[in-house]
């Protein structure tokens, strides 16, 4: 049992710095190869309607909890429609109604855990389950942190960078589907929600910062983990809405600042808070169905729908009915 544990820690290890090598690779190789003029600087929407706020916010709603990237299709989608890229503040923000659909859909779940946490402390029981979970998903929110403020300090303009181009977002997700097809192959997929342990947290937490590269998928790089890790697939989906709960939070706060500081620039008010109703609304349906999904299917659904957008994206960049920006 120790050595599993131990192959899967490497294994995992492997797999994180695998994926981000590829994808450096693949970035430089690409930006050399492709035509000049499919590489443009990015064109922000230049004002935000309440219309195309709902839009957005469907598409948040439906792809935040979907292994299948949110951050690639609130790039892609707008830009495709000709509408241009949303900002990374607006997309950030419209979060925050994804995570009213987490806490109003795991209220029990997240009730449980906070009280039988505070009870274990009172009463010193540092064995409970309920404590262990709380620990597990405060620890496992410290990679993302971490390297998310290293990001900000060291790359200013991370917002900016190769890294949130079209291109990019395909290959990222081409690399995440044939990740998540190899967890599905060789997860055993044998432990279920009530035998995760701080452990678990830890490393399902370093599956996340992935998540950093836009197109990975925060879900995506957490469900494949959790797969990694042995988990049954509704509960390792389960598990990496909660772990993503304090994450997601964090950034639409700073980035809702960011807007407030700035006036709402060219989003306006009303266009915000429609956005995040929207997203609150489609949050709670994908999530209701992806966990009753998980329980009965398997993940191979995504897994294409992942290559298929990849190539599709880079397709339309080659042939330039699509934008590099």
């Amino acid at each position: 049992m120790i050595l599993r544990k131990r192959y899967l820690m490497k294994f995992l290890s492997a797999v994180t710095l695998s994926t981000i090598t590829f994808v450096a690779i693949s970035l430089k190789t690409v930006g050399q190869s492709l035509p000049s003029e499919t590489i443009a600087t990015p064109e922000p929407l230049s004002q935000i309607n309440i219309f195309q706020a709902i839009v957005l916010g469907m598409v948040q709603g439906l792809t935040e909890f979907l292994p299948i990237s949110s951050t690639a299709h609130l790039k892609v989608v707008p830009v495709a429609l000709g509408w241009g890229d949303p900002g990374v503040a607006f997309t950030a923000v419209i979060q925050l109604g994804s995570i009213v659909s987490v806490v109003w859909y795991f209220w029990n779940d997240l009730t449980k855990i906070t009280t039988g946490a505070y009870k274990s402390i009172v009463k010193s029981d540092y064995q409970s389950p309920d404590f262990k979970m709380a620990l597990g998903i405060a620890f496992g929110t410290l990679p993302i942190v971490i390297f998310g403020l290293l990001i900000k300090i060291f790359i200013p303009d991370f917002d900016n960078s190769p890294l949130r181009t079209t291109v990019a977002i395909a290959l990222a997700s081409i690399v995440m589907a044939l990740l998540l097809g190899i967890a599905e192959r060789v997860g055993s997929r044998k432990r279920n929600f009530e035998q995760l342990d701080i452990k678990d947290g830890i490393l399902m937490g370093l599956a996340q910062t992935l998540a950093l590269v836009p197109g990975v998928s925060r879900s995506g790089s957490t469900i494949t983990g959790g797969l990694f890790m042995g988990l049954e697939r509704a509960t390792a989906a389960r598990f990496s809405f909660l772990l993503g709960l304090p994450a997601i939070t964090l950034a639409g706060v700073v980035e809702l600042k960011t807007l407030l500081d700035d006036g709402f620039g060219g989003v306006g008010l009303m266009p915000t808070i429609a956005g995040i109703i929207s997203a609150i609304f489609f949050s709670y349906i994908a999530i209701a169905w992806l966990i009753k999904y998980l329980q009965t299917k398997d993940t191979w659904i995504f897994v294409w729908y992942r290559l298929a957008f990849g190539v599709l994206i880079l397709m339309a960049v080659t042939t330039g009915m699509l934008q590099n920006i």
